[in-house]
Formats: structure tokens, C-alpha cells, sequence
């Protein structure tokens, strides 16, 4: 079965070829996807209640005093939930450990940095939230009624968006390091609102191909323990659709 491409690191053409055939059983099925996809939810919104009712309860006596409280587990979140993902990559029987200690872990910095939005723009978490979990429903409608079609163009054009985004952050982050920021990426400028509507209709367009790399898997009886891994490789394309959200929301509220 051609699986053909994803932008998502863990979700490519190889990610459910060359497995020996399994019993009905013991297969990967959607249904079971779907209910890893809710344990890892819920995971993450444990991890980022715990940083953001950290970081309110300091802020209430000192502002600077909730961003020190919290800096510690946003870094330890971040760095550990990146490395954590790599390891799953490689590591995919792993998944049904890693899978969840990944979403911990991205919870606890996910918590922290929207703690940090919320306490400058009030009200932009839950706007946030809610477009997030509006394009995942809206895009899994037209993925299932075929309006969109993740056609072998289609996957390719966006694994090459997703490239190309990637390696924009990547040199931006170089440069930053040299001390020459990339300014149109953070101000709120109209091309750098332009730029994060962009990636984040890459972000999003994304999950199409993660729907259909997760429908391939159930089709082809991948093994019961991809249902972890499926399911870690759509978390990853919801938290960075996410995060981007927030950035352009941020965006445009400093304008006003």
C-alpha cells in the first residue's frame, strides 16, 4: 500500500509499512486511536492546569515572581517533551510510555506559556482554544466527507510547506543566536500577521494527512501499539497548530 507523504516528523510514508501481519485483536483500529488521541488530551490539560494555576497563584502577589515560578518547568517541559519525541520517533513500540510522558511534559510548558499570553491579553487562551479545537472538528469533517482529498499532490505541496516552515525557524533561530532577529517573524506587523496566517493554514492542513496516515494504519492492521503512536503523531501537528494560534492572536491584539 502506498502510504505516501505527511509534513509530521512522526507520521511519514514509512510509518506503517514493513510490519508482519497481526490477528484482528490485536490490530490497530481507529476507535482505539481515538481514545489513546482523549488519554493524551487529557494528559496535556493536566500538565498545563498544573503550570498555569502555578503561575496565576504567584502572579497575584508579583508578576515577575509567576513568570520565575514557572520558567523552570516551561523549559523542562519543553526540552524534555522535544527529546522525548525524538526517542518515540525512533522508538515507536515505545510509544505507549513515551507517547504520555510527552504529553505531560508538553502540558507543563504549554500551561506556562499560555499563562504568559493570558496575564497580556486577557480572554486570548480560550480564543486560542477554541479555533484550535474548531479547525481539528472542521478539517475532520471535510476529510471524512472528502471535501478535502489528501491526494499524492496534495501531501506533497504540504510537506513541502511544512519544510520550508521549518527551516525558517530553524535559520531564524541561528541568526538569533548571532544576534540578527528576524523581525517580520515576531513584531506585529502586517506581514508578519500574513506570515503566521500562513503557517498556520499549513499547521492545520497538516491533520488532514495525519487523518489519513491514522485511517491507512487501521487499514492495513498495523499493530496494536501503533494506536499510541498514531495517536502522538496528531498531538504533535494539534500542539504546534496551537501554539502558532496563539502567536497570531497575539499578534493582533498588540496592534489594538
Amino acid at each position: 500500500m502506498n502510504i505516501g507523504r505527511t509534513g509530521n516528523p512522526a507520521l511519514n510514508k514509512k510509518t506503517f509499512t514493513g510490519f508482519a501481519a497481526v490477528e484482528q485483536d490485536s490490530a490497530m483500529t481507529i476507535s482505539g486511536t481515538v481514545n489513546k488521541i482523549a488519554i493524551m488530551l487529557l494528559l496535556v490539560l493536566g500538565g498545563a492546569y498544573y503550570t498555569w494555576r502555578m503561575a496565576f497563584e504567584a502572579m497575584q502577589t508579583d508578576p515577575v515572581e509567576g513568570y520565575r515560578a514557572i520558567l523552570p518547568w516551561m523549559i523542562g517541559g519543553g526540552i524534555g517533551g522535544f527529546v522525548v519525541a525524538i526517542i518515540t520517533v525512533f522508538k515507536r513500540r515505545w510509544a505507549g510510555i513515551t507517547g504520555p510522558i510527552y504529553a505531560v511534559l508538553e502540558g507543563l510548558f504549554l500551561g506556562g506559556i499560555s499563562a504568559i499570553f493570558e496575564a497580556r491579553y486577557p480572554g486570548i487562551v480560550i480564543q486560542a482554544v477554541s479555533l484550535t479545537f474548531a479547525i481539528l472538528f472542521v478539517l475532520l469533517f471535510a476529510y471524512k466527507t472528502r471535501i478535502i482529498k489528501p491526494t499524492e499532490n496534495f501531501k506533497l505541496g504540504v510537506f513541502a510547506a511544512t519544510g520550508g516552515v521549518m527551516m525558517l525557524y530553524l535559520v531564524s533561530f541561528l541568526l538569533n543566536l548571532f544576534g540578527v532577529p528576524i523581525g517580520y517573524l515576531h513584531d506585529n506587523s502586517p506581514l508578519s500577521i500574513g506570515i503566521s496566517v500562513v503557517i498556520v493554514i499549513i499547521a492545520s492542513l497538516n491533520l488532514v494527512l495525519d487523518f489519513d496516515f491514522i485511517e491507512q494504519g487501521a487499514a492495513s492492521s498495523a499493530p496494536k501499539y501503533m494506536e499510541w503512536y498514531a495517536a502522538f503523531g496528531l498531538m504533535v501537528t494539534l500542539i504546534w497548530l496551537y501554539i502558532e494560534i496563539l502567536r497570531l492572536l497575539s499578534k493582533i491584539a498588540s496592534r489594538n
